[in-house]
């Protein structure tokens, strides 16, 4: 395997998870209804872990390694589809904490189910091992990119 087609392979499985995920009738029964993207599950999963906390933008950016303006986009249309409310801080009135509603509660519980029967399906015939080996794999790729930006 040619080392330049790593990260080909793997925007090439992104997308056909994301596809799945929103065309599959069988993984989402209505079509009207406002789907939360992967990026929105795992704020909504991220904030009801950190219940007991404030939990802010920045946050956000840090654990899910995305930038400020991305974050910023994805909260917006949260916001929009009744997923969170932002508050302003009464300690620091240039931050909003990020409030999920119970909308989005309902929402995650519902999708989480079939988010891992997805990954029931994407990981049947690999064993242990290899899922072992992959995962290895992909944090010390994660690794390896961090070292070049941090230089």
């Amino acid at each position: 395997m040619k080392n330049n087609k790593i990260l080909f392979k793997i925007k090439t499985l992104e997308k056909m998870i994301i596809r799945t995920l929103f065309n599959d009738k069988c993984m989402f029964e209505q079509k009207t209804k406002s789907i939360p993207t992967p990026t929105q599950m795992q704020i909504i999963e991220y904030i009801l872990e950190h219940r007991d906390e404030d939990v802010y933008q920045k946050d956000l950016e840090e654990v899910l390694k995305l930038r400020r303006a991305t974050v910023s986009g994805v909260l917006q249309t949260m916001e929009k589809n009744n997923l969170i409310v932002r508050v302003i801080n009464s300690d620091d009135s240039r931050t909003k904490k990020i409030i999920l509603n119970e909308n989005a509660k309902k929402t995650f519980l519902e999708n989480e189910k079939k988010m891992e029967n997805l990954e029931k399906i994407i990981i049947s015939d690999i064993s242990e091992e290899e899922l072992d080996i992959f995962s290895n794999v992909i944090e010390k790729m994660k690794k390896n990119i961090s070292k070049m930006n941090i230089n």
